[in-house]
This record gives structure tokens, sequence and C-alpha cells, in this order.
């Protein structure tokens, strides 16, 4: 197993404390605020901690109430809402410095059998085809000055290949659509619950600049202050996290300094297994003469 998946595994691995109470490391993967994906992930962990009656997550919805530090470890606490035999209903607060970061309400479910349908798979070139967005990244940072190279040169535990690659440095206004493949860099246990807390960790990667394709607009940009408001997220079909998943986004609004980004994750065979959405801030600070 690769290092990197082994620090991922790690991250997810919460601490117990007391009865309902977590503790939860922090990477550093932007060098500023913690990284959005991996608050979601620990915060589902938690609250998978607390179901003991074998339900799979089915949906969660969150709140980023404040940026997250980095540096230092976050924890968790999880109210028991609701136990029930088909649905279980978590709510989790992360507290970081003595201050509430974080608030997600999470809801648990058996699997049954019922109404089915999906909306089909966008067309997308195969992932061996695309470059890895390492690469990408590495060749931007050969643009920087040194002392901002780290965090675009590191290697992160979920690969991703991008359909139609943008470069920061040389920005056009675009459709607000994108779409991305990805899948864990190695292996992971075969538990479904691990496949989804996963997967929320890597749903934020690359989300919220959906809405910025129009505008010309990124997060490298000194007068731009961006941040994660929200975060919405189905379970819909077992999946895989270690095998390719498409990441196809859209960016039907953006106003009042706020953009509304929308995804649909399906496997390589086109069966849709998750559904996401977000809002997140887009403010334009003034500019330097």
């Amino acid at each position: 197993m690769t290092g990197v998946i082994k620090e991922l595994l790690a991250l997810l691995d919460l601490e117990p404390l007391e009865v309902n109470l977590f503790r939860g490391q922090s990477y550093n993967y932007f060098g500023k605020n913690a990284f959005g994906g991996q608050v979601l992930g620990q915060a589902l962990v938690a609250a998978g901690r607390t179901v003991e009656n074998g339900h799979l997550a089915h949906s969660l919805h969150a709140y980023f109430l404040r940026p997250g530090d980095p540096e230092a470890p976050i924890v968790y606490s999880v109210e028991r809402v609701r136990d029930g035999r088909s649905f279980t209903t978590r709510t989790v607060k992360a507290v970081q410095h003595g201050e509430i970061i974080f608030t997600m309400m999470a809801s648990f479910a058996v699997a049954e059998d019922g109404f089915d349908h999906q909306f089909p798979m966008p067309e997308a070139p195969a992932p061996e085809t695309l470059e890895s967005e390492l690469d990408l990244r590495r060749r931007l940072a050969l643009q920087l000055p040194e002392s901002q190279r780290h965090y675009l040169e590191m290697e992160r535990p979920i690969e991703l290949r991008p359909v139609d690659p943008l470069d920061p440095m040389n920005l056009e206004a675009r459709e607000p659509f994108r779409a991305h493949w990805m899948r864990a860099q190695d292996r992971l246990p075969d538990d479904p619950f691990l496949h989804q807390c996963v997967l929320a960790f890597a749903s934020d990667f690359a989300f919220m600049g959906t809405a910025m394709l129009p505008h010309k607009a990124h997060f490298f940009q000194p007068w731009m202050q961006c941040a994660s408001i929200d975060h919405a997220m189905w379970f819909h079909r077992p999946f895989r996290i270690d095998d390719w998943l498409l990441y196809s986004m859209d960016a039907p609004s953006a106003s009042s300094a706020k953009g509304l980004n929308r995804g649909l994750i399906h496997t390589r065979d086109g069966v849709l297994v998750a559904s996401t959405a977000q809002e997140g801030l887009m403010r334009q600070r003034p500019r330097k003469a």
C-alpha cells in the first residue's frame, strides 16, 4: 500500500475520546486552511462509528462555518438523533481551538428493493488516455517561485485525471461544466463504509471551481477569496473508490459572490453511485494597482 494511502487511512482512523466523541488529525494539503474533504470524510467516520445496526450512509448535509487549521487536530462530537429500523440519523459538530468550525447531519439506511432509474453517464475519454492532475500540477509549479511550489508538487491519495484540463496561468472563459476521473492511489480494504468516507473526502477536489469557469477566476488569483460554504452528498449504489469513477460537474448559477455547483459520480461502466451539491464563496477583493 502506498504511503499516501496509508496517510489517508490514518487520517480517517479517528481516536475515540469518550462516548460519541472523537479526535482526528489534520493534514496540510493546501497550506492555508484545512481541506474541506478531510473534514467531510472524518465527520462521516465519526457519525458511522456510532451506528451499530449495520446501516450505510445514504446522505449528508454539511456547513463549513469557519476555516479549519491544517496544523491542528479536530474534535468531532456526535449526537445520536434517531435509531430506526430503516433509517438512522446523526448530527456531527467539529470543534477546533474551542470553536465550532463545521456541522453535519448524516442519514444511514438499510438497502431496500424498489424503483430504479438513473441519468446516463456523460461521454468522456477513458482515463488511460488522459494526463494525471499531478503531472499537470508539477508542470504548473515550474512557473511559480520555489517557495510556492510545495503544495502543487505533493502527491495526494486520490488520483485525478481531468477530461479538459484548466491552465490557471492562461485563463479563458468557459461554460460551467467540467469532469475528471478519480480513484484512490492503491487498493483499499473491502469495507463499503470506508469507501463512502473516502469518496466524501474526494468529492471536494476541484468541485467549487466549476462556478468560476465562466468568469476567468481561479483560487490562485490573489484578489479572489474562495471558500466552501456547504456540501451535500447522496450515496445511491455500491461502488469502490479504488476503481475509476467519473465525476461530472456543472454550475447552474453564480450570484451575490456565491456559486452553486452540482456533481454526478458514475462508475466506469455507467452506474450512478453518488450525487453532490455545494455552494462556494467567490468574492472578488479590490485589486492592487
